[in-house]
């Protein structure tokens, strides 16, 4: 098991677990360092950040994963080091959160078209104090029986090109890194290969100033991973990785830690934000 793990979601966004539980968690499994990367939102860093002082051999790195849309594909970016304390972030987050609420009416009034039922009330409880998405929805499909995995609601129904997708706000993945980049934080690609051409793309966002890609993640092979080694290494690019755990219940996902992230994935990306003075993360 790695000790390292730089992509992990809460219930500030899609999760399972608290901020507070998931730091637990992670120091209970001996990991040294996490980045809470919840969707479009910063709200649980705070807590991770306040829980990290009970556990002296854990790191917390805030961050933030935004999604942004091309016409084939999605690309996520997320921004290590971010300032969660920025005006100008948290409004942006806050309208995409919103949008976030209006796409999932859409993809529950889809879904009934297609005979299955879900609450919008029952999404709302499973989402709590977090921004709702897809996983909340297919939690409440999986409670009424209507498939046997998260995946397979992903699978048969609520994915990009699924019967009961419905798009929503989002900005293009250049001004993601500019924003990020405007409230002191370090832009990287996430799980590149959500786009068809991702060395076209990487070389795009280099100039707008991405620093790093997600190569160690979930699912990727060998092969996989080598290319993006690879890619990073001719674009001089920090290589990141991380399990993007959710905490499902159907146990669909591997735990954190799950992903082998090196070391020098974190000494880089702490060099960098120490070279731009960033706001250091709990020591």
């Amino acid at each position: 098991m790695s000790q390292i793990d730089l992509h992990i979601h809460s219930t500030a966004s899609d999760g399972r677990y608290r901020p507070e539980e998931i730091v637990r968690r992670a120091a209970a499994l001996g990991l040294t360092v996490i980045a809470l990367a919840d969707h479009d939102s910063v709200n649980g860093i705070a807590p991770a950040l306040e829980a990290a002082k009970n556990f002296p051999g854990l790191k917390v790195l805030p961050c933030v994963e935004m999604s942004t849309d091309i016409d084939r594909g999605e690309v996520h970016i997320l921004g290590y080091f971010i300032d969660y304390t920025s005006r100008e972030l948290e409004a942006a987050l806050a309208r995409f959160r919103h949008s976030r609420e209006g796409r999932a009416q859409g993809m529950i009034a889809k879904l009934a078209g297609l005979g299955i039922h879900v609450e919008w009330l029952r999404v709302q409880e499973i989402a709590g104090d977090g921004s709702v998405g897809r996983p909340h929805i297919a939690r409440a499909m999986l409670e009424k029986g209507y498939i046997t995995s998260i995946k397979e609601a992903f699978d048969k129904y609520i994915a990009r090109d699924g019967p009961a997708y419905v798009e929503r706000e989002k900005i293009t993945p250049a001004e993601a890194v500019a924003l990020i980049t405007r409230t002191n934080g370090l832009p990287v690609m996430a799980h590149p290969f959500t786009v068809p051409d991702p060395e076209a793309m990487i070389t795009e966002l280099k100039a707008a100033g991405l620093v790093g890609i997600e190569a160690y993640y979930n699912g990727y092979t060998a092969e996989e991973i080598n290319r993006l080694v690879s890619l990073a290494k001719r674009h001089n690019l920090i290589v990141t990785g991380g399990t993007d755990y959710h905490g499902l219940e159907d146990g669909s996902e591997i735990m954190m830690g799950g992903i082998d992230v090196p070391a020098s994935s974190v000494e880089r990306l702490s060099a960098l934000a120490g070279q731009r003075k960033l706001k250091p993360a709990n020591s």
